[in-house]
């Protein structure tokens, strides 16, 4: 095992045992608390370190460099399944590389983006896993549709073929103050609920990140999103 991969498995070893701790104080499950690696800016040779210490999906941020990173692991290891999720804002010129090489779409936000990720997903893939991001703190310079508008879009996308409306995603306003964390983590959760109540088929809360994911897990999160933790800071 090479030095990086013992580093990268010590470092997940240490947020499997945040995320479990988190879980069991909020009376869940920690297997239904999915990870996601956040790999954005770090070369190919990290991904597959950390999938040799057992991670298996990966979050990107940036079209381009996410594509070669994945052809780039495919080709290192053929036969290691990955899972891809795209977490960053979306260009409508980046939506055929992004509907032809990645599993999840974490950041819909409007329906002309979810329209053209229908149309240019190829027909040989699964249907394409995606999740609305919900501006849930109201930041005028982060992406994300408001919490008011949440519903109409998520009707509308979850009627397009190709798609598979999974659930909702939000990047809240950073506080350090854990009482101050959960605010908007419950708020999501209000919002992804109501929308099951209305018929949709949702699986997955997408919140909490490294310096939060245990107050995104008492409020219900499924899936968590971790970067520095893994991989450490990046330059």
């Amino acid at each position: 095992m090479s030095s990086l991969t013992e580093a990268l498995q010590a470092r997940l070893s240490r947020v499997h045992e945040r995320i479990n701790a988190a879980a069991r104080a909020s009376g869940r499950d920690p297997a239904a608390i999915a990870l996601v690696a956040v790999s954005k800016t770090f070369p190919a040779a990290h991904v597959l370190a950390a999938a040799g210490a057992g991670q298996r999906a990966f979050g990107e941020s940036y079209v381009q460099e996410a594509v070669r990173k994945i052809a780039s692991v495919r080709e290192a290891a053929p036969d290691l399944a990955l899972q891809w999720h795209l977490i960053g804002p979306i260009q409508s010129n980046k939506t055929r590389p992004i509907a032809e090489h990645f599993d999840w779409v974490q950041s819909i936000d409007r329906l002309k983006i979810a329209e053209r990720l229908s149309e240019q997903r190829p027909a040989h893939l699964p249907a394409l896993n995606v999740l609305i991001q919900v501006n849930v703190s109201g930041e005028a310079t982060k992406s994300g549709v408001a919490p008011e508008e949440v519903s109409a879009l998520a009707h509308a996308v979850a009627a397009l073929p190709r798609l598979r409306l999974r659930g909702l995603m939000a990047i809240p306003a950073p506080t350090a103050d854990p009482i101050a964390q959960r605010r908007p983590f419950a708020q999501m959760r209000l919002l992804f609920e109501r929308l099951r109540d209305q018929g949709l088929a949702l699986d997955t809360l997408s919140m909490g990140m490294s310096d939060d994911l245990e107050a995104a897990i008492a409020e219900g999160a499924t899936m968590v999103r971790v970067g520095s933790a893994i991989f450490g800071a990046r330059s």
